[in-house]
Order: structure tokens, then sequence, then C-alpha cells
């Protein structure tokens, strides 16, 4: 099941998740906060989520990539709110009978998230200004039955930066 977290993720907890006798071959991508951005300094970062919109899109991308390939566990972990440089933002662990479908599962849900799932992201300069990131389009606007959804805010940009 995946999670949306405000607190610290555990890698260890999310490797251990998947974890299968029958595996041999298990892919973790752990994704971190930098201090840079398109050739900016930055001092750190928050994310703002829509929860209960980005855990269905999660679980979804878990589901396709079952669909897709023979992986036996998959766990996706995204954090929200306030993190600085070196925190962990996003663990993405897949277990496999063979390394190259944990390698290729896991490589679809992390840019399957970046594309779908609706986490927005402001970061912070040493100037003290604050930027929302201009990520990838999340399929145009949400579309919830005829009501269109934007998120937190509609002054900010779509979900997701590119600096993962």
């Amino acid at each position: 099941m995946p999670k949306i977290v405000g607190t610290k993720i555990d890698v260890q907890k999310s490797l251990a998740g998947v974890g299968d006798p029958t595996a041999g071959g298990t892919v973790v991508f752990v994704g971190t906060v930098r201090n840079h951005h398109r050739g900016k300094k930055v001092l750190g970062l928050e994310y703002e989520v829509y929860q209960r919109m980005a855990e269905t899109k999660l679980q979804e991308i878990e589901e396709e990539a079952k669909r897709r390939w023979p992986i036996k566990h998959i766990s996706i972990v995204h954090r929200k709110g306030r993190l600085r440089i070196g925190d962990v933002s996003v663990v993405i662990a897949v277990s496999a009978e063979h390394r190259a479908e944990a390698f290729e599962a896991c490589r679809f849900a992390i840019e399957s998230l970046k594309h779908t799932v609706p986490i927005w992201k402001r970061e912070t300069t040493p100037e003290g200004k604050t930027e929302w990131v201009e990520g990838d389009r999340i399929e145009k606007l949400a579309v919830r039955g005829r009501k269109r959804i934007r998120g937190p805010s509609s002054r900010r940009p779509t979900p997701r930066g590119s600096n993962r």
C-alpha cells in the first residue's frame, strides 16, 4: 500500500517490506533533496499533496507495475511538508524474481509518479524567496466527475518538479 507521510522515510523499512525469498533482485530508488535547481541554490523545499487523490494514483501505479512485470512486491512512500537538503523525499522499492523486471518496474513507478501524482513542490532560496517549481502536467488538469481539481491553490504550478 503506497503512503504519503509527513515524517522521515525509513528506507530500510521500505526495503524489508518488499523482501521475498523467491526474489532474485530488489531495486530501491531513493530520491533526495538537492542543494540546487536550474542553476540556483536551494536551501530546502516543501511538498504539498492532494492526499486522497495522490494515494489513489500511487495505488494505480503499483497495480500497473504488477500488471506489466512479474514483480513480487512494490512499495512507494513519498514525503509531504518541509524538507531540508539531503532529506529523503521518495522511496520506491521493487522485488522480482529477476533484476531486469525489478529495474524496469521501479523506473516505471518513479516516472509515473512524477507525471501523474498531484504533488506540488516549493523551493526556498538563500535570499529567503520561495518559488513553486513547474513540473509535468498532471494529465492537464485532474478531472473528477465533471469537477476540475487544481490542487491546494490555483497559483501553484503543475505537480512535481523535475529535480529528483
